[in-house]
C-alpha cells in the first residue's frame, strides 16, 4: 500500500470557498506556540477517536466547534469535521467505525494543514519542566 499524500486533497479543498476561508486565528497560534505541535496533535488524536471514529458519533454534524482549538479549525478547513464531510472529502463512508489507519490519515492531514497555515516553524513541545 502506498503512503497517503494529502496534496490531491489540498488541491480539491482549495477549490472550496467555504473550506479555504479557514485560517488559524491569534488564539490558535498562541495555543500552538505555548503547547507545541506534538501536544496539540495529541489532543487531535483524542478528538478524532471520541468525536469521529465511532460508526454513529453523537451529534454528528455538530460535534466540531468552529473555533477554540487549532485542531477544530483544521478539521473544518480539511473536511474532517463530521462523518458526512469525511465521506465527501476523504472517501471514508459513514456507518462504520474509522480504522486506526484512517484516524492516522486524518491526523496527518490536520498536521499538514496546521503547519502550512501557521507558516513558520511550530515548536514541537514546550521545554522540559516548563510551567503552564
Amino acid at each position: 500500500m502506498s503512503r497517503f499524500d494529502p496534496e490531491d486533497l489540498f488541491k480539491r479543498l482549495a477549490q472550496s470557498r467555504f473550506r479555504s476561508r479557514f485560517h488559524l486565528d491569534d488564539q490558535a497560534r498562541l495555543y500552538l506556540e505555548s503547547r507545541g505541535l506534538d501536544a496539540v496533535m495529541g489532543h487531535g488524536a483524542a478528538f478524532i477517536a471520541e468525536r469521529l471514529a465511532p460508526a454513529h458519533p453523537p451529534r454528528d454534524g455538530k460535534q466540531t466547534p468552529m473555533r477554540g482549538h487549532p485542531v477544530f479549525i483544521a478539521q473544518h478547513a480539511t473536511g474532517a469535521c463530521c462523518r458526512s464531510c469525511l465521506s465527501k472529502w476523504h472517501g471514508m463512508g459513514p456507518g462504520k467505525p474509522l480504522t486506526p489507519e484512517q484516524q492516522e490519515q486524518i491526523l496527518l492531514v490536520l498536521r499538514c494543514w496546521i503547519e502550512r497555515d501557521f507558516g513558520a516553524s511550530i515548536p514541537g513541545s514546550p521545554a522540559q519542566g516548563a510551567l503552564f
